[in-house]
Parts: C-alpha cells; structure tokens; sequence
C-alpha cells in the first residue's frame, strides 16, 4: 500500500471514529476544499512575487498547514468517488503534454487555445 492509500485508510478511519461519515459527501467535502484553498490564498494575498517565494517560517508553517487541509479534503472526495488520485494525475499530465507541446509553449502563459 502506497503512502496515499494508507492515509486515505487513516482519513476515512479518522471520520468513521467521529461518525463524520454522515456530513463527508463529495458535495461537501469538495465546498470544505474550496475553504481550504481560499484560506492558503490568504497568505499570499498583498505580497510581491518575491516575498511569495520567500516566506519566514511562521508564516510558511501556516501555509503548510493550509496544503495538508487541502489534502486531507481531495483524498476524502476521492475516496468517496472511487478515484485513484495518483492515477488521474498521471493521465491529466499525458493530456497536458498533448495540449501544451512544449516546443510550442515554452516561455508563455497562453491558454492552449490561443496557440493552436
């Protein structure tokens, strides 16, 4: 069993202990995701690029926190729809390799359907 499956198995554990089972839909896991991602947008909120890179530990262990939230809610959502995360991710980074061919990319922000 790989890393994320075994806290996949902690996860669904952690939530079964608490009977939170009942409130875990992907419907309102995936509203609790988006919380947690507002939250770490915070963080960066009226800093430069620079200081964006260049957090103190204080603040860069509140960001920590705030990615391990937003992991926790995308295992569960994936859990409860079947998804093996591992694996979407392989195959969304195949699409984006078709998508975004790097010799015609590289060095710009366009979306693919500006270049095609």
């Amino acid at each position: 069993m790989n890393e994320v499956e075994q806290l996949k198995v902690r996860l669904r554990q952690f939530a079964e202990d608490r009977d939170w089972d009942q409130f875990h839909s992907p419907k309102n896991l995936s509203m609790a995701l988006i919380v947690e991602a507002a939250e770490l947008v915070e963080h960066f909120q009226w800093l430069t690029e620079e200081q964006s890179r260049s957090l103190e530990q204080e603040q860069l262990k509140k960001v920590q926190d705030e990615l391990a939230d937003i992991q926790i809610y995308l295992i569960r959502i994936a859990d409860k729809l079947n998804i093996d995360l591992l694996d979407a991710a392989s195959k969304k980074m195949d699409a984006n390799a078709v998508k975004y061919p790097h010799e015609k990319v590289r060095g710009s922000s366009r979306k693919y359907t500006e270049y095609k």
